[in-house]
């Protein structure tokens, strides 16, 4: 059946168009549910009557995602009408929707109502999208009890009052989410309900958990409509809150229209935003301006008297402005604001525990609790639980589901159970959660695509035209110690002329991993393999990762090699391409690599093959040097593992050698070479990655750290810069490697993008001193490269390209996932360093020496080198009101009026260390001025 569907529509120019459609109406869709004598449907997923069948409308979706994921729902249908409407307003639940609806497991099943001849239906005049939607839902609702006859119960599951009396009285079984649950009898589920906003429950006070001396109200937010008028007219100012993680009542909102960071001080000013929400931020006035020059002046168990603050007023100004006795010149104090609405909330589910308080007798029923987020810059959420004395041991996940203004704190639900605080697979998987990481195994469909086991080399590979046979070609792989997934190899032949072929092999992953199937979905979810202290969260399936991709030694393996002929003085005289199979000869550890290069006995083919090539290294290194590129610096930290118990027994620096920069620079050096190719041939299509220029605001606080220690650094380029550096020396070993570490603070993220979304002049890798780069060396933990590998086979006419590749909007997508995914993976796997870092410290408490990386007024921060830390020392005892310290912003340093003491920049100060826990159950390591 034919329907026609119109809608009118705007132009660019404003213009109100009639558009009109053709919509098909079907009588062969299916109603999902087993044994169904009227449908045919062999892929049906829900059970057979009497089990009852839910129906949900769109609101429930939304909020009672917790729910719905757990496994004691199940024999849903969700209507395309709700599915559609989910996923204009939230993404998010979509897609955590879209993953309930394609497990078999759970039941949940999508009814195509909007083509069903018997369940469309066509608005009413003056009728809403809103109640067009509510009564879509009913019709379709009713068919199903009409559908599946007598014996078969249908229920319409809504928090909406009027359209539950419509459906009751039109003969429809409904129920709210909280009464249906409650009939599942299991009392637990009850905490994952979202309950309904009321002034009841939004402006109750929880005294019996912990006394208010006086009631806080919020500024309320203004209306859309009015922040909208406001940005236009540059009264307001939008952009994204971030909190300081030394200081939690002080954060900082980067806005475009004034070109620099608006500064929000105290919990009023913040105003219920939460870190990463995009505000609307007014400019206070000039005499409520902050010199925001202090470290945190109380610790994380003062927020109570933190949150009781005046709305529209700075009543934590006194705390960082000059009558701490610090000397502050008027050019460092920065233009302060006020949250005057949330544009976009970045509400996630949070892990941390329940603050202790003692059991309520009588506790079986609900009880109010407060949930104390692990990131300390995060509000306290209020909850209610019935499950109280099984979870004041536990890390769990709360979400949170508003925040009303006359409510100190947020309100929340419980969504899981994760563990015993404390228990090191719980605090691991906490970083996890924490970070979007994706550690749930490999799924049946998607382990079903891997090849059989063992796998070996088939005469069809080696006899494939494309593939050339290199496995006579001495390879070999250099590698951090004790790797498994090695997806790069080299080799270094001397030819008869005197030149040097030098081949890079990279692990053919795309041989095993093709568009489109499960197993590709999933490592384009994940976008990247994560590296935390005591494991490895692969984006690929251990049988891939570890043995069929991997180039390990004396085993035959598939690559994509990137081969040059090269002068001896590192010129390319050619470059080609081509799939291979090699047969690597050794899989050496950067320290075994070292250890041959470095010993003159040895004199052998493979120990001559890594000295030319680090030869070559050298002179390529240098080159990339003289063109801008920077030698930057990062604290990387290497924990020695126990292997029963994974506890860290030893902590230190990572070394960098002269082997981890030779592999270093061929990769970089095949990364350039592919780009160049696969730009050439697919100039709209192609991934890259670049590196944008920092901004002058993001240069200000390294030459304002160099120049008050008397360095004057050239930014006005890479090469100027990177010129800089180099001679930024003094009389400490160390401090090249500070300035180093603060100028990589500096820089902004590399990203990877779509040569179609921006101009060649946008492409340039800052950091690396090239207009042109890409990731193409590692796939087997990192989906760009796979990507990439797509496009050089198609750009050699090996294969085709997949038609991903022709949807713009689609790849633009992809690459935003992959910098999502990079990110959260860098995240993770230094919220794994800190908390190895603090299980170490905990029965090693240790004096050490320290460097001043930042003078703060009541304080500073520092550097400790020998275990790459960074953190905080008060010189200001907590509550003190005066103090005898007085900075100097210009030349950084505080000075004791009392004493004469005076700190400076970079300074070598000894500090103790040890692991305290001023608050329940957040450890942290702390640092004490000896």
């Amino acid at each position: 059946m034919l329907h026609n569907k119109s809608f009118m529509k705007l132009t660019k120019r404003g213009r109100a168009v009639k558009i009109v459609r053709e919509h098909y109406l079907r009588d062969d869709i299916y109603c999902g549910v087993l044994q169904c004598k009227l449908c045919e449907n062999t892929s049906a997923l829900l059970s057979a009557p009497p089990s009852t069948i839910l129906v949900l409308d769109t609101n429930v979706v939304l909020h009672q995602i917790d729910l719905l994921e757990n496994p004691a729902i199940e024999d849903v249908v969700i209507l395309e009408v709700v599915a559609d409407e989910v996923k204009n307003k939230n993404l998010s639940v979509y897609n955590r929707l879209r993953t309930l609806c394609t497990n078999p497991q759970r039941r949940f099943y999508i009814f195509s109502n909007e083509y069903h001849r018997q369940t469309y239906i066509k608005a009413m005049v003056g009728e809403s999208p809103n109640d067009r939607n509510d009564r879509a839902i009913r019709v379709a609702t009713q068919w199903y009890q009409n559908h599946l006859g007598e014996n078969s119960h249908v229920m319409l599951i809504t928090n909406d009052r009027d359209n539950r009396r419509k459906a009751i009285e039109e003969g429809l079984f409904s129920e709210t989410v909280e009464s249906y649950v409650k009939t599942l009898g299991q009392s637990n589920l009850l905490d994952l309900v979202v309950l309904q906003s009321s002034e009841d429950a939004t402006t109750m006070e929880i005294d019996d958990l912990r006394p208010s001396k006086r009631k806080v109200v919020y500024a309320e937010h203004k209306p859309m409509s009015e922040i909208t008028s406001g940005l236009h007219r540059g009264i307001y100012h939008q952009g994204k809150l971030r909190i300081n993680r030394y200081n939690t009542i002080e954060a900082y909102v980067g806005s475009e229209s004034i070109g620099e960071e608006i500064v929000v001080c105290g919990r009023s000013n913040m105003n219920r935003a939460f870190d990463g929400d995009v505000v609307a931020v007014e400019i206070v006035p000039q005499d409520q301006w902050n010199d925001a020059s202090s470290l945190a002046t109380v610790d994380d168990d003062d927020e109570e008297e933190n949150i009781h603050l005046v709305p529209g007023s700075v009543d934590d100004a006194p705390r960082n402005q000059v009558t701490s006795g610090s000397v502050v010149s008027s050019s460092s104090r920065r233009q302060c604001g006020r949250v005057v609405g949330i544009i976009k909330r970045n509400w996630n589910s949070y892990c941390g525990s329940l603050e202790p308080m003692a059991m309520p007798s009588g506790s079986s029923g609900v009880v109010y609790a407060l949930f104390v987020p692990k990131d300390g810059r995060l509000s306290k959420i209020r909850i209610q639980t019935r499950q109280l004395g099984n979870l004041l041991d536990k890390r769990i996940i709360v979400a949170v589901d508003s925040w009303d203004r006359s409510s100190r704190f947020p309100s929340g639900h419980y969504v899981r159970t994760i563990g015993k605080i404390g228990d090191p697979e719980t605090e691991s998987e906490v970083v996890m959660i924490e970070n979007d990481i994706n550690s749930k195994p490999f799924s049946a469909q998607v382990l079903a695509c891997l090849p059989s086991l063992p796998w070996s080399l088939s005469s069809a590979n080696v006899s494939d035209p494309n593939r050339e046979d290199l496995r006579h070609v001495r390879v070999f792989s250099v590698d951090p110690p004790g790797c498994k997934d090695i997806d790069d190899a080299l080799h270094c032949t001397l030819l008869s002329n005197g030149n040097f072929e030098l081949g890079v092999h990279i692990a053919d992953v795309t041989n095993f991993v093709h568009p489109g199937t499960p197993l590709d979905d999933e490592a384009s979810q994940r976008g990247t393999s994560v590296y935390l202290v005591e494991r490895r969260i692969d984006m690929l399936p251990k049988p891939l990762t570890e043995d069929v991709c991997s180039l390990r030694a004396e085993v035959e393996r598939l690559a994509f090699s990137v081969i040059w002929e090269m002068t001896p003085d590192a010129n390319i005289i050619s470059t080609r391409f081509t799939k291979s199979v090699i047969k690597s000869c050794a899989a050496l550890s950067y320290v075994e690599a070292q250890a041959r290069m470095d010993d003159s006995r040895l004199v052998d083919p493979l120990t001559t093959d890594l000295r030319n090539l680090n030869t070559l290294a050298k002179i390529m290194r240098h080159r990339r040097i003289e063109k801008g590129a920077l030698t930057l610096a990062s604290a990387e930290v290497k924990f020695q593992i126990d292997t029963e118990t994974h506890d860290p027994l030893d902590i230190g620096m990572y070394q960098i050698r002269e082997a981890n920069q030779m592999i270093e620079e061929f990769m970089l050096a095949a990364n350039v070479s592919v780009a160049e190719k696969i730009l050439k041939d697919f100039p709209l299509c192609s991934l890259l990655r670049r590196h944008p220029i920092p901004t002058k605001e993001m240069l200000e606080p390294l030459l304002r750290t160099t120049a008050a220690v008397g360095l004057n650094l050239d930014v006005s380029s890479s090469k100027s810069l990177a010129d800089s550096l180099d001679r930024a020396v003094g009389d400490d070993p160390y401090f090249n490697t500070l300035i180093r570490i603060l100028a990589t603070r500096c820089m902004t993220q590399a990203v990877y993008f779509c040569s179609g979304d921006l101009t060649p002049s946008e492409f340039l890798h800052y950091g690396l001193a090239s207009p042109l780069y890409t990731h193409f060396t590692s796939p087997i933990r990192r989906y760009a490269d796979v990507i990439v590998h797509r496009l050089l086979a198609a750009a050699l006419g090996i294969l085709k390209l997949p038609p991903v590749f022709q949807d713009k909007t689609k790849l633009t997508s992809i690459s935003d996932n992959l910098n999502y995914r990079h990110r959260n993976a860098q995240m993770a796997s230094r919220a794994s360093v800190e908390l190895h870092t603090v299980i170490y410290f905990r029965k090693r408490p240790i004096d050490t020496e320290a460097r001043i990386l930042k003078i703060k007024a009541n304080g500073f921060i520092v550097f400790v080198p020998k275990f790459g830390i960074e953190g905080p020392v008060y010189l200001t005892p907590k509550g003190e009101k005066k103090s005898c310290w007085e900075m100097d912003e210009v030349h950084q340093t505080l000075l004791n009026t009392g004493t004469g003491v005076k700190y400076h920049l970079l300074q070598t100060v000894k500090i103790h260390l040890e692991v305290v826990e001023r608050q329940a159950n957040r450890p942290k390591l702390e640092l004490i001025l000896l």
